[in-house]
């Protein structure tokens, strides 16, 4: 099925065009959008664009996003792209703004219809309606693609969202029903256009990384079946999933989900199938436990929009911003071991593990008394599996502006340490500093903000 290049409309009676807009939904697997896009188009032009507003400074002055970052997309986009020449097709890759970029070529290949999947983030869904703006014509269809479970089957509509995890997690999983994943679409005809690519960063690679990641759907259903049917590992997930060190203490399946290389649908239907041939236990449980947390916040986000952003409650007095303590936070010079080490992991490698996570933003807020804004951007940055709508909805969690029950959710960083990391293992491993101390001396700070002197 070779790509055909743009031919006046005349000459194609009424053969049907369409441009299929590929954003955080890097597969072919479980894409019904995309399915449709195919079945409905005798041609369809398949794009991908490298939007240069993703690698500009953000508002604490770092790009917001890392050199890290952009090579696991630019991967998971080269795979993509390998996954739809296998299948006859073509991906054509753009640099630059799609509110430009799109309706151009959809005027230039005389293209009638857009798909493109929704997205969560605000900004994200300002850019599709410059690009109705700028094509008040065209046909436009946009759906889903990222969702365990599709807005229009929970058991309640989307502003009446339970605010409190626990409520929405009884209320969906008393009215359950999760669609099956279908299969790969088969493409008519793809239209070529010429295609562009940026560089690909050089990132360094460390040892001691749990995983080497690397992006597209093919890594992604690699680890999904690794983690789950050669090591067996799903069976003890409830049991090991606060690990710090190894590649199997969780999944790790977030980075994949975040860029859209996964669906979370095939996760959940691969969790029943290894319930059904090897146990169903409550770690089995757990990782759909998981899954569901991802579907709240983005159902909170969507009820919010914009005020994800700056906290869903009033908060306390304004925090201070100390750019001192903020960029020693950032370089993982806190003092306090336990903290440097995970944001050192998170810097070298673009990963952090859970445990991880709330203890870094508990030392922010509640600690050092910085913004939690501040290390929201931070992680926006720096993590492979940034998601706009988990990393906020988790920051706001943790500094009691969200949707948490209760206002103050600290964490006591000597004991977490003390219970997550024993022997000083993890430490030692991102401190070297601290190689010649042992418990319970390595879990003393040299520099140690407390609010409880």
């Amino acid at each position: 099925m070779p790509a055909v290049e743009s031919k006046d409309s005349a000459e194609y009676g009424e053969t049907v065009r369409g441009l299929f807009w590929f954003r955080n939904d890097l597969r072919l697997h479980d894409h019904p959008l995309l399915a449709e896009a195919a079945s409905e188009c005798d041609e369809l032009l398949l794009l991908y664009i490298f939007d240069p507003r993703s690698d500009e400074d953000g508002t604490c002055g770092f790009p917001r996003r890392s050199e890290r970052r952009k090579s696991f997309t630019i991967q998971g986009v080269e795979a993509l792209r390998a996954s739809i020449s296998l299948r006859g097709g073509e991906l054509t890759t753009q640099i630059g703004l799609p509110e430009e970029i799109i309706p151009r070529l959809m005027s230039e290949l005389k293209i009638e219809t857009l798909y493109a999947s929704r997205e969560i983030g605000t900004e994200e869904e300002m850019v599709v309606q410059r690009i109705l703006q700028n094509t008040p014509t065209i046909r436009f269809k946009t759906e889903f693609s990222g969702s365990l479970i599709h807005p229009d089957e929970f058991p309640f509509s989307l502003e009446n969202t339970p605010e409190v995890f626990t409520t929405f997690r009884k209320s969906v999983e008393s009215a359950l029903r999760i669609n099956p994943p279908i299969g790969e679409p088969s493409f008519r005809s793809s239209i070529a256009s010429k295609s562009e690519m940026p560089a690909i960063p050089e990132v360094s690679v460390d040892k001691r990384a749990v995983l080497q990641f690397e992006g597209g759907e093919a890594a992604a259903l690699s680890r999904l079946n690794t983690y789950f049917f050669e090591g067996d590992h799903l069976r003890s997930y409830k049991e090991t999933r606060n690990g710090l060190l190894g590649a199997d203490f969780s999944s790790k399946l977030s980075p994949w989900l975040a860029q859209g290389s996964l669906s979370p649908r095939l996760i959940y239907s691969e969790i029943k199938r290894y319930e059904g041939e090897r146990i169903a236990n409550e770690s089995t449980y757990w990782l759909f436990f998981e899954l569901l947390w991802r579907e709240f916040f983005r159902c909170i986000a969507l009820k919010h929009g914009a005020r994800l952003f700056l906290g869903l409650r009033k908060p306390g007095e304004p925090a201070r911003f100390d750019h001192a303590l903020f960029a020693g936070w950032c370089r993982g010079e806190t003092g306090m071991p336990f903290i440097d080490a995970n944001i050192r992991e998170l810097n070298a490698t673009g990963y952090m593990s859970n445990r991880g996570r709330q203890n870094v933003a508990s030392f922010l807020v509640h600690d050092l008394g910085l913004p939690w804004s501040s290390g929201a951007f931070y992680f926006e940055s720096q993590l492979l599996d940034y998601d706009v709508a988990s990393n906020w909805g988790n920051w706001t969690y943790v500094a009691g502006v969200g949707n948490d029950p209760r206002r103050d959710r600290y964490f006591n960083i000597l004991k977490q340490s003390a219970r997550y990391d024993p022997e000083g293992a993890y430490i030692k491993t991102w401190c070297p500093e601290a190689a010649h101390l042992f418990p319970p001396e390595l879990f003393n700070p040299s520099l140690y903000i407390s609010r409880n002197p």
